[in-house]
């Protein structure tokens, strides 16, 4: 990532000398003794090679509370055009952060590289972006980088951590619970992880007591602009037939369907086209399975586009996308997601705020995945695809707008749902997955909802409703 060397396109050096106030004003300890740096010359070129990345002479400043601190202040440094102080400040980062350091360090690289993405876009600052043209991978570069997953190895990739199977046991177990004794199941995919729940799904409804149902899939594609990871190497309409063949395989007789979408209008096909099969499907359960994609949808924060839509700024594409749903009579409505909040409209907050969530992937890699290994590099890739999102785009370019589970719980009831708690069955098959994986994983209840943990902070919630 950010490793500014001779031949690269030098920034100026960073003006850090004991005349230099505004360096002073961030409350962090740049005394002389623990920063070498300060009677750095502005006309000393960089050092040939790199800068110096040694403990000795940045030891202090190598912590997470004292990374975070130098990103919020750089951001603002950034957002405030002070090319001078946003440059001494990405120096101080680009050597306590090497990319491939421990957790904190190539957490706080990725928020470097994003910031200076940002810098990009934004006034006398861009200078520092050109300067580091050459070594920052542009958002085009960062989306070439993400790799493209078979099924697989998809299906392998989810299978390496509970952020993903947390969320599809419990939502199945509500599925099945919520069909008993329907004939026929209609199954709506909001999913990030391309119908990766799916076979398991068809696998339990291929055992039902009363024989398996008619199974009927619609897949979401989502076809907004910045797709999401994980990326899929092939089409849906190929992806269905691999489920149809694996449902007939199970004695299901399954139908599947894509509808082709976009979260930045709040689904609005996908709505448009439940509300016709409705008119021609009376007696199916209907069940919503939302996992990881309404975050995505503009919420209140998108203002300048919601009022270019004609849309009441208090009422937000995504309560409009719930209510519509209410009214399409669900027997579920699953809403599995990350909690946390990334959508402060100043990229201050935003950055606090992803940096104290996405510390826990970083975090966890290093209890599954070796370094090095091909699996790893496509995680943190997917990770630091996340971090550009929310710190460098604006407008329905940022679709990683993340609400926390009581804010998505208070649009839900206010759209007319209930929620329902989930069976201690459920529970422990949760925690029978859970015990596959490292200790730090841990499960929590919330009045009627589920919460995974990392080491006691919250990661992803799992949520299922019913029209109240």
């Amino acid at each position: 990532m950010m490793q500014f060397s001779s031949q690269a396109a030098p920034l100026q050096p960073p003006l850090l000398n004991p005349n230099t106030s505004n360096i002073h004003d961030l409350f962090l300890d740049l005394s002389p003794q623990n920063i070498s740096f300060h009677n750095y010359q502005p006309t000393r070129p960089w050092p040939a090679g790199g800068f110096p990345t040694s403990s000795k002479s940045l030891g202090s400043f190598n912590n997470a509370s004292c990374m975070e601190q130098l990103l919020a202040h750089c951001a603002t440094a950034v957002e405030t055009n002070d090319a001078t102080l946003a440059q001494q400040l990405l120096w101080v980062l680009n050597n306590i952060a090497p990319p491939d350091g421990d957790s904190n360090q190539r957490l706080t690289s990725s928020f470097l590289r994003a910031l200076i993405s940002r810098a990009s876009k934004s006034g006398s600052c861009k200078i520092l972006a050109s300067a580091a043209g050459e070594i920052t991978p542009s958002a085009s570069s960062l989306c070439d980088a993400l790799h493209r997953f078979s099924a697989v190895e998809l299906a392998s990739f989810v299978d390496l951590t509970p952020w993903h199977r947390f969320g599809y046991s419990l939502a199945n177990a509500a599925i099945l619970e919520a069909v008993e004794g329907y004939s026929t199941i209609h199954v709506v995919d909001l999913s990030t992880t391309h119908c990766m729940q799916m076979p398991t799904l068809i696998d339990a409804l291929s055992t039902r007591a009363e024989g398996p149902p008619i199974f009927r899939l619609t897949a979401v594609n989502l076809i907004d602009a910045t797709p999401s990871p994980p990326l899929l190497d092939m089409s849906y309409e190929e992806l269905g037939a691999r489920l149809v063949n694996f449902a007939r395989s199970r004695n299901v007789a399954m139908d599947f369907r894509v509808i082709h979408s976009s979260a930045s209008d709040g689904f609005s096909d996908v709505l448009d086209q439940l509300r016709v099969q409705q008119l021609v499907s009376d007696g199916d359960a209907l069940v919503v399975n939302c996992q990881m994609m309404l975050h995505s949808i503009p919420d209140e924060t998108t203002g300048t586009f919601m009022s270019s839509m004609g849309i009441n700024s208090c009422m937000s594409l995504r309560s409009m996308f719930l209510k519509a749903l209410r009214n399409l009579q669900p027997t579920l409505v699953n809403i599995i997601d990350e909690d946390a909040d990334f959508t402060a409209n100043d990229v201050v907050t935003r950055v606090r705020a992803a940096f104290n969530y996405l510390w826990i992937p970083y975090d966890a890699v290093d209890t599954f995945l070796p370094r090095g290994s091909e699996q790893r590099k496509w995680y943190e890739a997917g990770i630091s695809w996340k971090i550009e999102n929310v710190i460098a785009h604006e407008g329905l370019q940022r679709v990683e707008r993340l609400e926390p589970k009581s804010k998505w719980g208070q649009r839900m009831r206010n759209a007319g749902f209930r929620a329902l708690g989930f069976s201690e069955e459920a529970v422990s098959e949760v925690k029978g997955i859970l015990d596959e994986h490292s200790a730090g994983w841990g499960l929590k209840r919330d009045e009627e909802d589920l919460v995974l943990t990392w080491k006691g902070h919250n990661v992803v919630f799992a949520t299922a409703w019913v029209p109240s």
